[in-house]
């Protein structure tokens, strides 16, 4: 599923975008947690078809993402991180967005739309 369609179902709005042409790129793959280090351990390989979906709004969601070649990330419930936090994301190269969604709704609406969970 394009990222352009994640957002519309999502109803998810930018952050920060470090390359337009990430709004047509296929993910196949969502990371769901708060726990980086679940992030950690359950991500699939896939890391430029992965994006993150996460509550944790702050430097260390940011670095983990980094880790595992993540570059997208949606917030939930209308969280946007802090400028410090922003800066390590625009200084990575992350594109950063927003719903107002809970991760329990946004989670049932991306499975609904056939996005498989990212495990090993």
């Amino acid at each position: 599923m394009i990222l352009r369609d994640i957002l519309r179902v999502l109803n998810a709005n930018h952050i920060y975008i470090d390359d337009q042409t990430i709004l047509d790129r296929d993910f196949i793959c969502v990371s769901v947690t708060d726990l980086m280090s679940d992030a950690l351990a359950m991500v699939c390989s896939a890391g430029e078809h992965t994006f993150l979906l996460t509550g944790l709004v702050n430097a260390q969601s940011i670095r983990t993402a980094e880790m595992l070649d993540i570059n997208t990330i949606i917030y939930v419930r209308d969280k946007v991180p802090q400028q410090d936090d922003l800066n390590v994301g625009i200084e990575l190269k992350m594109n950063l967005f927003t719903t107002s969604l809970s991760m329990y709704e946004a989670s049932g609406l991306l499975y609904e739309s056939g996005l498989k969970t990212a495990t090993r």
